[in-house]
């Protein structure tokens, strides 16, 4: 029987996927809204596409969870790819609604079978060969750097191709008269997107090992995938420590969507045109994203300076707060003194943000067994992006200032506090472990 990849092997490779899966997003992101429009697609439109997507996630979110944790991570995974690679080639080319109606659909679809088998992949490799007790922190950080790096070198990358397209006498021209019009330079990002696609597909598909599973029927996974589900909800439900990790995920996503939202309105009145506004919130979400990494990578040295992971991830979430407090306050006034203090607020939630994921997710998985990982993964990016879009429409709707700042700035606090009650007992904890594996179902 061939052995199980090493923690150290395992970590690579997860660092590796994660990073050739979040690249390609990366890449569209800064010239997506300026596609479609370049498309004749109008703003309405255009953020009805986006819904598209996001109905799209939300609905497929558990449903894919449950499938990873039924017929394979690797399986999953290299769908995901698929449907990413499809997608980003139709939205390249596609120039009615309906085309990249489809191409949102194929995106969400993928983002959805994406969440979470890779990190279960990585989990269930390491306990495999080193037991329930083994380090997960320490690749559980890895995968949040590579995540936020491909991320932040997409978005860089993504954002000047198309320029450095226009800059060569008549490319872009020729560009569209090769293609009938279906190639412009802001669609290379997202082509350049599918071929990383191409290559993540490959890597899975010959990268990440996983131990055989029985051969499931298709009435096997129609039964498996509601049980699992349900499965993963009712440890969302009853089981405390993960109850915290999923309200403290809804507390981030309604962090992040008051920054993701107001940041660049913020930045156009500073530079005092949206055309240079757009410019400065490339750059500023670029650092994020590397302040992410950073907070990602400084996970491990956390836990080790707090104590625990639970005590990690409180700080790690008073430090975004601290920084989201500061945005508010500082919208009140103009100037460079409260930009650059505003500035030092960006960094400090992401890098808090960063160091917080990988010790609460490491509480996660020390809670779930591996039959329910992926559901419960998903369940959390459910919380999280559900808790996004209620908090964008209310901060959204609150007249400019620090009010609309404040709004997420509460839901983080609330987040924090969560995780200031004393970690639990060793025998609390084997009762709630013990819980955890009656509430998983029998396999089908």
């Amino acid at each position: 029987m061939r052995q199980p990849l090493g923690p150290d092997a395992a970590r690579r490779r997860f660092a590796t996927v994660t990073f050739l899966f979040w690249l390609p997003v990366g890449l569209y992101i800064p010239a997506q809204v300026l596609l479609l429009t370049e498309r004749g697609m109008a703003l309405p439109v255009v953020a009805g596409l986006f819904a598209v997507h996001s109905v799209t996630v939300s609905v497929m979110e558990l449903p894919t969870g449950g499938l990873a944790d039924v017929v394979g991570r690797r399986a999953v995974l290299a769908a995901a790819g698929v449907l990413n690679l499809c997608a980003l080639t139709a939205m390249a080319l596609g120039t009615t609604v309906w085309a990249l109606a489809v191409a949102m659909v194929l995106m969400g679809a993928g983002r959805a079978l994406s969440s979470g088998p890779a990190e279960a992949w990585y989990v269930d490799t390491v306990q495999a060969h080193s037991g329930a007790g083994a380090d997960l922190r320490t690749g559980l950080a890895r995968g949040n750097t590579a995540s936020a790096a491909a991320l932040a070198a997409g978005t860089l990358l993504g954002g000047g191709l198309p320029l450095l397209l226009d800059l060569a006498p008549d490319a872009g021209a020729r560009m569209a008269e090769a293609t009938g019009g279906l190639v412009l330079p802001l669609s290379a990002p997202a082509l350049l997107g599918a071929v990383v696609n191409a290559a993540y597909v490959t890597y899975v598909l010959c990268s990440l090992p996983e131990p055989p599973r029985p051969p499931a029927t298709l009435r096997q996974v129609l039964r498996g995938v509601p049980a699992t589900t349900a499965a993963g909800l009712r440890l969302g439900a009853h089981e405390p420590l993960v109850r915290r990790v999923l309200l403290s995920a809804a507390a981030v996503g309604a962090a992040l969507a008051t920054v993701e939202l107001l940041t660049p309105g913020r930045a156009a009145r500073l530079t005092g045109t949206p055309e240079s506004g757009a410019v400065v919130y490339a750059v500023l979400a670029c650092l994020g994203f590397l302040c992410t990494a950073l907070g990602s990578h400084s996970a491990p040295l956390a836990a080790r300076l707090t104590g625990s992971s639970e005590h990690a991830a409180l700080a790690s979430l008073a430090v975004s707060t601290a920084g989201l407090l500061l945005l508010g306050v500082t919208a009140a006034w103009g100037g460079p003194a409260p930009a650059v203090v505003a500035a030092v607020g960006y960094g400090l939630v992401y890098f808090g943000l960063g160091a917080a994921g990988p010790n609460e997710n490491d509480l996660l998985h020390r809670r779930v067994d591996s039959t329910v990982r992926a559901t419960a993964l998903s369940v959390q990016s459910l919380a999280l992006q559900s808790a996004a879009a209620v908090t964008g429409l209310v901060a959204g709707s609150l007249p400019a200032g620090p009010l609309p700042w404040l709004v997420g700035s509460a839901a983080l606090l609330a987040g924090t506090l969560l995780w200031a009650r004393r970690a639990a007992d060793p025998a609390a904890g084997e009762e709630q472990q013990s819980y955890a594996r009656k509430a998983l179902p029998r396999a089908p």
